[in-house]
C-alpha cells in the first residue's frame, strides 16, 4: 500500500514567479509543466500551480493574529522547519505571520509560521513538538 499524499492546485498570475519561489526559495522539484499550468514535488506531495486570477485576501483572528483564509500547509519535522525558516528568511521573505510557538509545554505544543507565495496564496507550515499529538484535543 502507497502512502497516502495530497494533490492540491492553487492559482497563481505569474509562472515565472512560482518557478522562482517554489522551486528556488522552497527548494521543491518541478515535475511536469505546460504554458498554464507548473507540478511541484512539494515535499513529497504533488502541488499544482495554475495560471488564474488571484484569490481575496480573507482571513480570521487567532492567537492574536490574522490567519489568511483559504491557506494550505505542511506539517514537517522541527529541524526541516528551523531549516525551512531560515531559508526563507535569508531569501527576504515577508512573512504574513513569522515563525512562533503554539501552546508551549502544552499538548499539540507546534511551531508555525505563514507566508504568501508570489501570487497571494497564503501558505502555513507546522512541526510538533510530538507527531503523536497532530490531533490532539
Amino acid at each position: 500500500m502507497s502512502v497516502p499524499r495530497f494533490h492540491l492546485a492553487i492559482p497563481v498570475d505569474d509562472l515565472g514567479a512560482a518557478r522562482r519561489f517554489y522551486g528556488e526559495v522552497l527548494g521543491c522539484p518541478q515535475g511536469r509543466s505546460a504554458d498554464s499550468w507548473v507540478d511541484w514535488n512539494f515535499y513529497g506531495h504533488q502541488l499544482v500551480t495554475h495560471l488564474a486570477p488571484r484569490n481575496p485576501d480573507a482571513h480570521n483572528p487567532v492567537d492574536g493574529h490574522d490567519v489568511p483564509v483559504p491557506h494550505f500547509g505542511l506539517l514537517l519535522g522541527t529541524v526541516q522547519f528551523d531549516e525551512l525558516a531560515e531559508r526563507l528568511r535569508a531569501a527576504g521573505t515577508v512573512f504574513v505571520i513569522e515563525p512562533y510557538l503554539r501552546f508551549a509545554g502544552e499538548k499539540g505544543e507546534q511551531w508555525t509560521m505563514f507566508l504568501r507565495d508570489p501570487a497571494g496564496n497564503a501558505l502555513e507550515f507546522k512541526a510538533f513538538a510530538d507527531d503523536d499529538q497532530v490531533f490532539a484535543v
